[in-house]
């Protein structure tokens, strides 16, 4: 991690004072890709980080942070209008349950020899991260500047310090020019409308409000950055096929609403049905709305629940990293 960013401006003689200065839009959507780098590393002394190298753990401090925008505890949150980013609460659900992917025996075994499955889950929830966390970070800290510069966005354009860091993250030559380096998309723009309308509605039409910003931004996610960085990818999608004919081998796909990898209370989870074909995008989005719908049914009826549970997920903030994660894979496939 390079040194914080310089913001330089004019300076006056007068002790302990202040100065004014302007930030461009560029300079602000570096600050924001700083938040989702640094969220991701382990401070290894001042202004200096490594990334986390566990795929896991990596995922369960996504979910944390997801967890932590949802409930409004994020730097630059207002309680006052928790549950204007809700697609982050079901997205700390998600990224979690990549976390319990990553921790599985089916899956720690692929990663010997057939890891396409393994990196390609590890990349598509990077990436998502990095775009999907840099929106509502701008849109938390600077709501009065974030129309302006939302569709300035362009890694392209970042500052040459956060260029740098950039250029030391995994997949980001494949990636970047995939996912049109993180540009804006219609459905973002769609969705933070929806943060809007929220912030001014009356409480009876908030709930309504919630699940259309879920959807664009569900729809945003899924077709806009995994469906090209990931699903469209031939290796990959070849072996999602191939484990679904192997149904002894591969683990339930499966969503569930509490922090824990399994759960025997069918209320609490989505199971994909036998049919879904997680590559096609359409089959993927049936699966998704069910999987929202169940979701959103549940933050209406059981919401101390439902955010107990987001709040022991934001608490994985500053998850250690596991150095052993690897070896554990490998160890993995040799017990198998």
């Amino acid at each position: 991690m390079s040194k914080s960013n310089p913001i330089i401006g004019t300076t006056n003689t007068t002790p302990k004072s202040c100065v004014n200065t302007d930030c461009d839009c560029n300079m602000m959507w570096s600050l924001a890709q700083q938040f989702s780098t640094k969220r991701l590393c382990v401070q290894t002394g001042e202004h200096k980080g490594k990334l986390i190298r566990s795929y896991e753990v990596r995922a369960r401090r996504i979910a944390a942070t997801y967890a932590r925008l949802y409930l409004e505890t994020e730097e630059g949150g207002n309680p006052a209008l928790k549950g204007r980013y809700y697609w982050m609460a079901l997205g700390a659900f998600a990224s979690k349950t990549v976390a319990c992917t990553f921790a599985t025996k089916r899956v720690l075994a692929m990663s010997k020899g057939i890891n396409t499955v393994w990196e390609g889950l590890g990349k598509g929830n990077f990436w998502l991260f990095c775009d999907i966390s840099g929106w509502h970070w701008y849109r938390n800290m600077y709501p009065k500047s974030f129309n302006q510069c939302l569709k300035a966005r362009n890694t392209q354009n970042y500052v040459k310090e956060v260029k740098a860091q950039l250029n030391q993250l995994p997949w980001k030559d494949e990636a970047l020019p995939i996912i049109k380096y993180l540009q804006v998309s219609n459905e973002v723009v769609a969705g933070f409308k929806k943060v809007d309308e929220y912030e001014d509605a009356p409480p009876r039409r908030r709930a309504s409000i919630q699940f259309d910003h879920l959807m664009r931004i569900a729809e945003h996610e899924q077709g806009v950055i995994l469906q090209p960085l990931i699903y469209e990818d031939d290796c990959f999608a070849g072996w999602i096929e191939i484990q679904r004919g192997l149904s002894w081998f591969t683990p339930t796909v499966e969503l569930i609403f509490t922090h824990a990898c399994c759960e025997t209370n069918a209320e609490l989870k989505s199971v994909a049905p036998e049919e879904t074909k997680l590559e096609d995008y359409q089959s993927r989005m049936n699966w998704i709305t069910d999987a929202a719908e169940q979701f959103h049914r549940l933050m209406q009826s059981k919401l101390p629940l439902m955010e107990r549970e987001l709040a022991t997920m934001a608490g994985w903030k500053d998850m250690a990293d596991d150095p052993t994660f690897r070896q554990r894979a490998i160890d993995a496939v040799d017990n198998f």
